[in-house]
């Protein structure tokens, strides 16, 4: 093959080297707002349905919502690890190198699914005696998290198939798939949570919470069905040949060693407010409820920043294997603009309306209330949030996942925490609030000074 042909077939295949920075960040990132938007509504919707059994079994999903997001942050690890080899190994021009370790990392990331679903099974009760739930809650959260365990499989092949579109630049068929199976639980949630009416299916009562556990997992098959019709329309095929074919240590050190740092990283911070909610259950279910639900909106103001940390992988994997150096340096620098803009404009409309807001979710009023203060503190840190996301997925993209995995570490265990246990005797509630603004303030500024190091300072000449 000439040097022309292997230039058009890089071209072809790393088609994010090519063209306007600005207009790739918007065009995988719009994309990526649709999907993320639908999968954060997941938990709106079933805070929504939820809330109406009642205060315990709003408060039962509050101390589950942290575990949930935590085991799915390390399927997203999964999709970092897959996405980064993809989209180098296409950036070099090596499309058979790509294909091999997207079809390992298939695999890869359903057997991750398999373990840790089994493991989750096997240690629930632990877990949430942990966290501090309190005895009237744990019927409760078992019978949610028990099925949950079991479908766990699920979503990390849909990661897998995700990791292996994202690396091609294809946010748009990433985020058909995050809509198919968010569209089956809005469907399915009122449905199997509070029951339907008669003139739907005969009529019945529903399940409880745990509908939403069944509607979550139903959602889940329908979105792993049509990921994998899309990525067959692709141009990486999905070929299990492809495997005995590779050098399979390679291919899982290779996947592993970003995946590993970047699952725990994506973990880490779930995990700390999984012990942000274990220190506020000492304040009341109430305070529980508010700091939970107040969560998940906080979950869906921050959906453009999410979906750009998604975008940027992609984009700056691509053009670092190419040598585009300077193209990775400008998405960068766009891109945290872009943070700090939309971080600082959600703060200042969700702080005047806290309660507002509160209301969607609960007529309690001391849980309103524990709304409002959280959003008036914390909202202040998603500027900051936006930057340490960001930053790690840059740093994942090009195989820097270890200092992403070292930031996150040090934000939580060093910063977030220790705040949280030193303030929580005198401020209460807010303590815990405060502890995640200075966290997202510190993840900020060492986030910003990694990626300069790395994109600038280390960068290749």
């Amino acid at each position: 093959m000439s040097d022309t042909d292997k230039t058009a077939e890089q071209s072809a295949s790393a088609k994010l080297t090519q063209g306007s920075i600005t207009g790739h960040l918007v065009g995988q990132t719009l994309p990526a707002i649709i999907g993320v938007a639908a999968i954060m509504s997941i938990g709106l919707v079933d805070a929504y349905f939820i809330g109406q059994l009642g205060s315990d079994a709003l408060a039962a999903i509050s101390f589950i919502f942290p575990i949930s997001v935590a085991l799915t942050s390390l399927g997203v690890g999964v999709m970092v690890g897959i996405n980064s080899v993809v989209a180098r190994a296409l950036g070099e021009g090596d499309r058979e190198r790509a294909a091999r370790r997207a079809n390992f990392g298939l695999v890869f990331a359903v057997g991750a699914g398999v373990v840790i679903g089994l493991a989750l099974f096997a240690l629930n009760d632990p877990l949430f005696r942990l966290m501090n739930a309190p005895d009237n809650l744990m019927p409760l959260i078992r019978t949610y998290m028990q099925p949950f365990a079991l479908g766990f499989p699920l979503i990390l092949a849909i990661m897998g198939f995700n990791g292996i579109l994202r690396g091609q630049g294809e946010a748009r068929r990433t985020s058909v798939v995050s809509i198919t199976y968010a569209a089956a639980n809005w469907i399915l949630d009122p449905i199997l949570i509070t029951g339907s009416p008669d003139f739907l299916f005969g009529g019945f009562e529903g399940f409880g919470i745990v509908g939403a556990a069944y509607a979550t997992i139903i959602g889940w098959g329908c979105g792993a069905a049509m990921a994998l019709v899309l990525v067959k329309q692709t141009d990486i095929p999905l070929n299990p040949s492809l495997l005995a074919k590779s050098n399979l240590a390679d291919s899982a050190s290779s996947i592993a060693k970003v995946a590993g740092p970047a699952a725990f990283s994506n973990a880490i911070n779930p995990i700390g407010l999984s012990i942000l909610t274990a220190l506020i259950a000492t304040a009341g279910q109430d305070a529980v409820a508010g700091f939970g639900a107040a969560g998940r909106l906080q979950s869906f103001a921050t959906v453009p920043l999410l979906a750009l940390s998604g975008a940027i992988g992609s984009i700056v994997g691509q053009n670092w294997g190419a040598r585009e150096y300077g193209r990775a340096r400008s998405a960068a620098l766009y891109a945290g603009i872009f943070c700090v803009v939309w971080g600082l404009g959600t703060a200042v409309l969700l702080t005047s309306a806290g309660e507002t807001f509160a209301r969607a979710f609960t007529d309690e009023q001391p849980v309103i209330e524990e709304f409002a203060l959280y959003l008036k503190i914390a909202a202040w840190g998603y500027a900051g949030f936006g930057i340490l996301i960001v930053a790690n997925g840059i740093l994942n993209a090009i195989d820097k996942a270890s200092f992403a995995l070292g930031q996150s570490v040090a934000r939580v265990f060093l910063v977030m925490l220790p705040v949280a246990w030193l303030l929580q005797a005198s401020w209460g509630s807010a303590a815990i609030y405060t502890a995640e603004l200075a966290a997202n303030i510190f993840g900020a500024l060492t986030g910003a000074a990694l990626v300069w190091l790395v994109l600038v300072r280390r960068a290749p000449k």
